[in-house]
């Protein structure tokens, strides 16, 4: 409502507007506009444990061709480039997963630094679990920085520099808990980075 009637000021008294008005306006958009954004993100991030679906057998090769479906294009936009081990079927809630790695693969895509995106993604057994790991070749992570990313709200660059709320690793991390895994980052600046949770097996 407030990105509305403040859209209605600009048209209509358009002419009456000198060009701090007409700034002044323009930031009064563009923060409501990220306040909408934080709202539904915090939302999201509040039904992940009581609007879960419940588990079962997902295969995440399937669940990643729909990623990338869903992302082709911010892929081809980016000119990126995604390789794949093969993937295994996990025990966990189809549409979070996808949300998880759709929420991995766009972050690695968008912190990819002036370089055309590469990013791979791999899986490991360990016993009962899967690794699965997103690894990028991007602008990476301090170490210093590494903890507070899966934190509610927690940036690291400004809005001038990339978009986004700071709520997509924490619904990521979320996720990942309510699944009975972790989530880690592994990351040096300039060195790329890579995400790694866990998922549990299933035998089939």
């Amino acid at each position: 409502m407030v990105s509305s009637y403040l859209e209605l000021i600009e048209s209509r008294y358009a002419d009456e507007l000198d060009a701090d008005g007409e700034e002044f306006i323009e930031y009064a958009v563009d923060g409501a506009d990220r306040m909408r954004e934080m709202i539904d993100g915090l939302l999201a991030y509040s039904r992940i444990d009581s609007q879960g679906d419940p588990f079962e057998p997902i295969e995440l090769e399937t669940v990643l061709e729909d990623v990338l479906t869903d992302l082709q294009v911010m892929i081809e936009r980016r000119g990126a480039e995604i390789t794949a081990e093969p993937l295994p079927t996990v025990q966990g809630d189809a549409s979070q997963l996808r949300q998880l790695l759709q929420n991995l693969l766009s972050n690695a895509i968008e912190y990819s630094g002036d370089e055309p995106p590469r990013v791979h993604v791999g899986a490991d057994r360990d016993g009962n679990r899967w690794e699965i790991a997103v690894r990028d070749e991007g602008i990476g992570i301090d170490p210093d920085e590494q903890g507070r990313v899966f934190e509610v709200f927690q940036r690291l660059h400004g809005h001038e520099e990339y978009d986004g709320t700071g709520i997509g690793l924490a619904i990521c991390r979320r996720i990942v808990e309510r699944h009975g895994g972790r989530i880690r980052v592994d990351s040096e600046p300039g060195e790329g980075a890579t995400f790694v949770f866990t998922l549990p097996a299933t035998e089939s």
